[in-house]
């Protein structure tokens, strides 16, 4: 009869009858698997921050920025430790860690003998230093353009003018 009011099969009713006298309410909680298990331990997602923040000409590969692409397959032959995970994942890992990939914008090399040494600073050199305050130019000041009169607004089709 429940099962017939609940349009569920006899079997599932009766376990559910079972377990309610047996745990009580606590039986109505949902048990939630929590998907798929972590691929990456977090020692792995460790390594794996270090190698993305690692300048790939430390580790002997022939180009100047990661790439997604590029560090999956390095990862998938580090020798000692075999690390297997897709782009996305990659790509949500290194977002959460706060190290997200910058798109390569050149293919050629720089000449620069201080390239490695200025590369490896901070992204934004403003963190180390106290900012700035804006010092107009006296030779040079700002032009102001002349006060206008405000515009009256544009005459709508089909509604008489006063």
């Amino acid at each position: 009869m429940i099962a017939k009011l609940v349009q569920a099969d006899e079997d599932t009713v009766r376990d559910a009858i079972h377990r309610f006298n047996e745990i009580g309410l606590a039986c109505l909680d949902p048990q939630w698997a929590g998907g798929r298990p972590h691929l990456l331990s977090p020692d792995d997602e460790d390594f794996v921050i270090r190698t993305a923040t690692t300048r790939p000409r430390k580790l002997g590969r022939p180009f100047t920025r990661w790439s997604l692409r590029k560090l999956a397959v390095c990862l998938r032959r580090v020798h000692g430790r075999v690390i297997r995970t897709g782009r996305e994942a990659l790509r949500s890992l290194l977002a959460r860690r706060g190290t997200p990939l910058r798109r390569t914008k050149t293919w050629k090399e720089s000449t620069d003998p201080d390239r490695d040494a200025k590369l490896d600073r901070p992204d934004r050199p403003g963190q180390l230093e106290p900012p700035q305050p804006h010092r107009p130019d006296p030779r040079n000041p700002p032009v102001h353009a002349p006060a206008q009169r405000p515009r009256p607004p544009p005459r709508r089709a089909g509604r008489p003018t006063r």
